[in-house]
């Protein structure tokens, strides 16, 4: 597996379009909560079906796009944040301590 860089409105307006899964982690470049959970779920993250995009988004770099996120896909903004997504809207939204691979994996698979 390995992370797609989030850094332009286009991408986000693919991703509203796509059809399937699609998973954005909202990660802060400064904060170390974010870093542990950004940890955490690369450890588990093989487990996420491969034909599931995983993109990357550095909030301190691409604010712009964090707020793009949140008003597309209608979610409070929060860091570090997963969102799954399925045919372009949001499914599943987890925060903090809540980021588990094994949860998205049972949204993916139920």
């Amino acid at each position: 597996m390995h992370w797609i860089s989030l850094n332009t409105p286009e991408q986000v307006k693919l991703i509203k379009e796509a059809n399937g899964y699609s998973l954005i982690f909202k990660h802060s470049t400064r904060c170390s909560i974010s870093l542990m959970a950004k940890k955490h779920f690369e450890l588990d993250w093989e487990t996420i079906p491969e034909n599931t995009p995983l993109y990357f988004l550095d909030l301190i770099a691409h604010r712009d796009i964090s707020a793009l996120i949140a008003e597309t896909f209608q979610v409070h903004h929060e860091s570090p944040q997963v969102l799954l997504i399925k045919d372009g809207e949001c499914v599943l939204d987890l925060s903090h301590s809540d980021i588990s691979a094994e949860e998205i994996v049972e949204s993916i698979t139920a």
